[in-house]
């Protein structure tokens, strides 16, 4: 019996080092990891946030390429009839559209979201308007109805979708 007892004299200490050392090296080891994540996310955002920025700038260029003020004295020529403006433009806005499609990898969900929404209301008014005119009616025709209902549109999508982006970026810092 005494044998057992001083072996467990020996032992017991000797597991509790044994636990206190395996306690410190797994503190060590998880402290090194918690570091090594940090510097590879730390390094990563220098990578990504460059990256992220360009997307931002892309898009709130798109929406102010598509914007009424913008496009149609871009494309609207005198000898246009209001059907072909109204295809150059629908044709430009998409063109646009899906040049900037990656930029969505870099933004919110939230912010693609608004953009799209932006862009489908954008070619929504340019169609309605176009169907509110006669086949007779000129370019110059279809311009003004555009953007008189874009005066009168409460929801400036389009506006919207810029403040929400310049918002964001805003977080961003």
């Amino acid at each position: 019996m005494e044998m057992v007892y001083d072996l467990l004299k020996i032992t017991i200490p000797g597991l509790l080092i044994l636990y206190t050392a395996y306690l410190i090296v797994r503190s060590f080891m998880n402290k090194q990891l918690d570091e090594l994540h940090l510097s590879l996310r730390h390094k990563n955002q220098e990578v990504v946030l460059p990256i992220r920025l360009q997307a931002y700038e892309r898009i709130c260029l798109l929406l102010e390429r598509i914007s009424p003020n913008h496009i149609i004295p871009r494309l609207n020529e005198k000898d246009l009839s209001a059907k072909q403006l109204q295809g150059a433009l629908v044709s430009e806005i998409r063109s646009e559209f899906s040049h900037n499609l990656s930029q969505q990898v870099y933004i919110s969900e939230e912010a693609w979201i608004y953009v799209t929404g932006a862009i489908e209301q954008l070619i929504s008014l340019i169609n309605e308007s176009a169907n509110e005119l006669d086949d007779s009616a000129t370019s110059l025709d279809l311009a003004k109805m555009v953007f008189e209902k874009n005066m009168r549109n409460q929801q400036d999508t389009l506006r919207g979708a810029l403040s929400f982006i310049k918002n964001e970026i805003k977080e961003l810092f």
